[in-house]
């Protein structure tokens, strides 16, 4: 098993890709704390994942941007296992906004979730990854390199996530022993983006009417294929590796050069 005994803490944890990250760390032999805000969320994904092993699983529910949340969420991994291998910063506000919808409250509220709290649980549980020469991996987004217009505040954030991943990504390598990679994740089936493109008038089977040049391979990416490239960076496989940002999407970010006419693209 690729993650044998290690312990990996997975914040946002009870949907979407960070459950799947949390089911794979399982079924790959890690012991996994689960972290979200719902706890009735949080008691149906603790049963369905303990069928993996009661005692390879546990959870922490508390909004992760509190004063001294991620200093109890490390607390919650080490009473419960003893040690903690990883970190897996998946939790995330997904705010529409622009310019003009954008002020400096939800800025503030993005930035907090997104960026600072990513940091602020780095920090709270480095003494434990330096004693496990661990790793950390960022869940960001394609939008980091500049975004939708209508995601302006996240996209913002997810930019700043991933100058946090490539400058800890060399400082904790080299003093601490501590990796730190990101995974800049596209456009993925979660159950938050189904209802949020439903909320914006879509139908209900929006996922399945596609145009190919936004999804070339005529579908969107599963949380569970995002969850098993996670995996390989939490491993020890990934050997020395560290500050890097992988896109994680069906087509080029730079450079692309998509047809005028999507039903050209070969199916």
């Amino acid at each position: 098993m690729r993650l044998n005994e290690k312990v990996v803490l997975v914040t946002g944890s009870f949907t979407g890709i960070g459950k799947a990250i949390a089911a794979a760390c399982l079924r790959e032999g890690a012991r996994v704390l689960l972290h979200g805000r719902n706890a009735g969320q949080g008691e149906a994904i603790l049963r369905e994942l303990e069928g993996m092993g009661p005692e390879k699983v546990a959870m922490h529910v508390e909004d992760i941007t509190l004063a001294g949340a991620p200093e109890r969420m490390v607390a919650s991994a080490l009473g419960a296992f003893g040690r903690l291998d990883a970190i897996v910063n998946n939790a995330a506000l997904v705010a529409s906004s622009n310019i003009h919808t954008t002020d400096l409250e939800l800025f503030r509220q993005v930035l907090e979730t997104n960026t600072l709290a990513p940091f602020a649980l780095i920090k709270a549980a480095l003494p434990s990854l330096r004693k496990q020469k661990g790793c950390v991996l960022n869940i960001g987004s394609v939008n980091a390199w500049s975004g939708e217009p209508n995601l302006f505040a996240y996209s913002v954030s997810k930019g700043a996530l991933m100058t946090l991943t490539r400058n800890l990504g060399d400082t904790l390598h080299r003093e601490d022993g501590v990796r730190v990679n990101q995974l800049n994740v596209g456009w993925v089936l979660t159950e938050k983006e189904i209802e949020r493109k439903k909320e914006h008038g879509l139908p209900e089977d929006w996922y399945t009417q596609l145009p190919r040049v936004y999804a070339p391979a005529g579908r969107i990416l599963q949380p569970e294929e995002i969850a098993m490239a996670a995996v390989y960076w939490l491993a020890d496989e990934s050997g020395p590796i560290s500050g890097q940002v992988v896109e994680l999407e069906q087509h080029p970010m730079i450079g692309r050069n998509p047809p005028k006419d999507p039903s050209t693209i070969p199916s």
